[in-house]
């Protein structure tokens, strides 16, 4: 087996996902000191852990960006990666999960909250990513295998199969027996577990369980069920080899409980890990990818200081060098360990290091000898949420426009636009607390501050009634003169058709050289209102004028027509008008009438709801709402759907709406 610069082999890559709070940096450390990786346990109330360091997870208590730690366990190489449970950072997750070998989904044995994990199943099953489930916090005196796995095979495509079933003292878990091998364990807290006999209370359940496994199994393997229906006890080396073939198929789900604050179940995870989950040449062969080597796929894009822009990558095949080219020159090789990173000189097939000075390189590219290339590779989520932001100093726009660049390459959840008509540039991405994260991250790395603000909505005004006007603009200082004459028929348009313009000009009264002059005079007033918002629906005849052979202009009749339009206004009724969207609402079925109860008391209206293709017991809400009402909509449908809902939107129509809704809207 080829080993790196430090003898560690290289090997294989494992992904911790699931909901925030589930648990995951905990276990993260946890298998870092079972492997003998670090030299003592940190915790992640001490602030002591070896993953989330940096400041905003210290101060939020979560994860906020991937991980990543590589390390030796018993001879083999692995690169463990802790992903972020938020839902604002779900795309950072699904980069991750994209390049591993097997994803270990992390649960709390919590019924209820079984949908939270739809999302990430659906992510893996879709993709045929093997996953092994761990259900963790399984100390607690309520905690139940049987109920959760219930609720969890609800939300999964692929067949949990249950590799222990747990022992029970007192009302509570105590120790586990292995499914495959029929040993029995006492748990003990930070400690290793003590093998005892197999208490008679639980062997009625064994039985059972290890039945329902073998079923599991026999259903992709005709000559198990052949032993099973000759009631053949198959030998563990059998049902050891269905389970490593099936996992690395995605045929099936593994699951693996313990208590992670306890240090309890840890060894028997790694230890399936080490034994069932496939390498990396046969997730390079699931993923479709070409032979020929050196090939990285990077999976994730970060600024790092002084090391300038990093491109995280799994190697594929071959060997990856510093100095070697990949479509440019490789500046630095990177092994990492939570934040802390080694330079080595060269990169083995399966390992996870970080790249230096690939300028050109984006997040999902494949790096070849040959230059970069596509890959599939998951497309970043639309924006629910946004601020309008500047600079704090006019003298740092320049600036806050480059930072904003490097935030959305490291992150393509975010987005970045400037709104021309409103002057705002607009920072979007998944929720509050991701623009939070990428704003405090651009403040450290830049030291940018920035103001915030709603984004403004754009409303437009219309008019009701038609009316001609004249209006003369004349001007004499010495010199040349200004004038110009104009007669306008203003009238208003169906709603959506727009500015038109023309002219019934004859006999030459109007010059044709100075009517474009008159029109875009129109439009300079139509950009702003009469109530401050842009003048849409209209349209503009000029019908008669009059001109001067020596003042007469371009500039004299754009300003004509200006007047005219003003002059015009107030008998011409102004009416506001409020954008609406439609909105696609995506939430587990069991919260589809609290997401109905949302729309409408946002002045939504409700079109219907149906099933969500490609999503069992998934609903998707069709409404209208208008766009003042969508600010903190996704905060909202987060919070009644345990974080699962989301939404998508597009613009709809313009309707009337009063002035005080405008001011509601402006006020925040």
């Amino acid at each position: 087996m080829a080993r790196n610069d430090h003898g560690t082999p290289s090997g294989r890559c494992a992904v911790l996902a699931g909901p925030q709070g589930s648990g995951k940096t905990t276990l993260f450390e946890d298998m870092l000191f079972a492997a003998g990786a670090v030299p003592r346990r940190g915790t992640v109330k001490d602030g002591t852990t070896t993953g989330d360091t940096a400041p905003e997870a210290r101060a939020r208590l979560m994860s906020v960006e991937p991980n990543i730690a590589a390390f030796d366990y018993l001879g083999q190489g692995w690169t463990l990666i802790d992903c972020p449970g938020a839902v604002d950072l779900a795309h950072d997750a699904q980069c991750a999960m994209a390049v591993a070998d097997v994803v270990v989904v992390v649960a709390e044995p919590v019924p209820d909250r079984a949908a939270a994990l739809a999302p990430v199943l659906k992510f893996l099953d879709d993709r045929e990513i093997p996953h092994i489930l761990y259900i963790n916090k399984m100390d607690q005196p309520e905690a139940s295998v049987r109920a959760t796995l219930h609720a969890l095979q609800a939300v999964s495509a692929r067949p949990l199969v249950l590799r222990a079933i747990p022992i029970r003292e007192g009302g509570k878990i105590t120790g586990h027996v292995d499914l495959v091998s029929e040993r029995a364990f006492r748990w003990n807290p930070h400690r290793p577990s003590d093998l005892i006999a197999l208490p008679d209370a639980a062997r009625p359940d064994e039985a059972g369980a290890r039945n329902l496994m073998l079923e599991a199994l026999a259903d992709f393997d005709d000559r198990l069920m052949e032993e099973l229906l000759e009631e053949t006890v198959p030998p563990p080396a059998e049902i050891y080899e269905n389970l490593t073939r099936d996992l690395a198929a995605d045929l099936i789900v593994p699951v693996f409980f313990g208590s992670a604050e306890n240090e309890n179940g840890i060894t028997r995870l790694m230890k399936a890990l080490r034994h069932d989950a496939p390498g990396p040449e046969a997730t390079a062969a699931r993923l479709g990818l070409p032979e020929a080597g050196p090939l990285a796929q990077v999976f994730r894009t970060a600024w790092a200081g002084q090391q300038g822009k990093l491109s995280w990558v799994r190697v594929w095949r071959g060997e990856v060098k510093d100095g070697s080219s990949l479509g440019e020159r490789v500046g630095g090789v990177l092994s990492p360990f939570g934040r802390k990173l080694t330079p080595k000189p060269v990169a083995e097939a399966g390992e996870v290091v970080a790249l230096g000075r690939l300028t050109e390189a984006r997040t999902g590219d494949l790096l070849t000898p040959a230059g970069r290339a596509g890959a599939d590779w998951p497309a970043p989520p639309e924006p629910v949420h946004a601020l309008a932001i500047r600079a704090g100093r006019p003298s740092e726009e320049v600036k806050l426009s480059a930072a904003l660049t490097r935030l959305c390459e490291e992150d393509p959840a975010l987005r970045c636009q400037h709104l021309p008509e409103t002057g705002e540039t607009l920072l979007e991405g998944q929720g509050e607390t991701h623009l939070a994260l990428a704003l405090a991250r651009m403040k450290a790395d830049s030291g940018l501050t920035v103001t915030r603000e709603r984004p403004q909505v754009p409303f437009r005004e219309t008019i009701t009634r038609g009316s001609t006007v004249h209006a003369r603009h004349k001007k004499q200082s010495g010199g040349h003169g200004e004038f110009a004459d104009v007669t306008l028929e203003i009238r208003p348009q169906p709603r959506g058709e727009g500015f038109v313009f023309g002219d019934r000009i004859t006999g030459g009264v109007v010059p044709k050289q100075y009517i474009p002059a008159v029109q875009k005079g129109v439009e300079a007033f139509l950009a702003r209102g009469p109530m401050g918002y842009p003048l849409v629906d209209v349209a503009v005849t000029l019908t008669d004028g009059g001109y001067h052979a020596v003042d007469s202009s371009d500039m004299a009749f754009q300003k004509a027509a200006q007047k005219a339009m003003a002059e015009a206004m107030p008998a011409c009724g102004s009416l506001l008008l409020e954008p609406v969207l439609q909105i696609a609402i995506t939430v587990p079925a069991a919260f589809t009438p609290r997401v109905q109860r949302i729309v409408t008391g946002r002045r939504g209206q409700l079109l219907g709801f149906d099933a969500r293709p490609g999503w069992p017991g998934w609903d998707e809400v069709q409404a209208l709402m208008p766009q003042a009402e969508t600010e903190g909509l996704i905060a909202e449908i987060r919070a009644v759907s345990l974080g699962t809902g989301s939404f998508a939107a597009r613009f709809a129509h313009l309707q009337e709406t009063a002035p005080p809704a405008a001011a509601r809207a402006a006020r925040g």
